[in-house]
């Protein structure tokens, strides 16, 4: 068990998060010696960096979470407890020192080669400009005022590009957005459409309906005018049946002229 437990949760909890980014912090300046890239080096030293600084926050609430405990604690336990806190600052001190150490080897590096790199430039000009005539230094200028004014040319036709592209996506998406309205329109055309087609449909089927109607009705009048028909064909002596309108009377009804006499 660990014998911080035994004093505060607080102090076990703080110690055990400092020990974990010890342990970070030996890892990462182990994989730092690794690194040959300048730039990549820089950023494993800035997170080292910001490690250190939450490693620097919680030794601070350590010593205030002994301090707030030193009365209540016996002089063996605080002396423990201030040892502790002396080794922690120690072994931080120590990445802080190694941290130094990387970040100047990282700073003369840098301040090598733009020496290097200037001290060179320099001289090429001093002694170009040292061997060159009056006409050489003069065709020299001209060079350069065409090299730039080309450049600025080469600048104005990618700007003017860019415009046009502009302009043609601005003209797409108005082209877009006026044919997306057209199509809101037909269908909106198409939905009043189908609603007069549907009320059209309801008033052909109650027209067909109703003609349905007259239809059989006039069948019926006809089955019953034939039927009436064949009944007086048949039975022409029915009195119960009338005449029907256009058709002769009875033979037998009928007198002849020379029997009237």
């Amino acid at each position: 068990m660990d014998p911080l437990s035994a004093i505060s949760e607080e102090l076990a909890e703080i110690d055990g998060q400092i020990a974990d980014i010890f342990r970070a912090l030996s890892n990462g300046f182990q994989k730092l010696e690794k690194i040959k890239d300048s730039n990549r080096q820089s950023r494993q030293l800035e997170e080292l960096t910001e490690k250190m600084r939450e490693c620097k926050r919680l030794v601070k609430e350590f010593d205030k979470e002994v301090k707030d405990l030193e009365s209540r604690n016996d002089p063996g336990t605080n002396k423990m407890l201030n040892e502790k806190k002396q080794s922690m600052i120690k072994e931080l001190n120590s990445y802080v020192a190694l941290k130094k150490q990387y970040a100047a080897n990282l700073d003369n590096k840098r301040i090598d080669l733009f020496d290097g790199g200037t001290e060179g430039y320099g001289e090429e000009n001093v002694m170009l400009a040292s061997t060159m005539t009056n006409q050489q230094l003069f065709d020299s200028g001209n060079r350069m005022m065409d090299d730039t004014d080309q450049a600025i040319e080469r600048s104005k036709k990618v700007v003017l590009d860019t415009v046009n592209v502009g302009t043609e996506t601005a003209a797409s998406l108005k082209a877009q957005t006026e044919q997306m309205s057209r199509i809101v329109n037909e269908l909106d055309s198409i939905h009043f459409s189908i609603k007069k087609a549907s009320q059209l449909v309801k008033e052909l089927g109650r027209q067909v309906a109703t003609d349905k109607c007259i239809m059989a009705l006039l069948f019926l009048i006809v089955i019953g005018v034939i039927a009436i028909i064949i009944v007086k064909l048949v039975n022409p002596n029915n009195k119960d049946i009338r005449d029907i309108p256009g058709l002769a009377p009875p033979a037998m009804n009928r007198k002849l002229l020379w029997n009237a006499r």
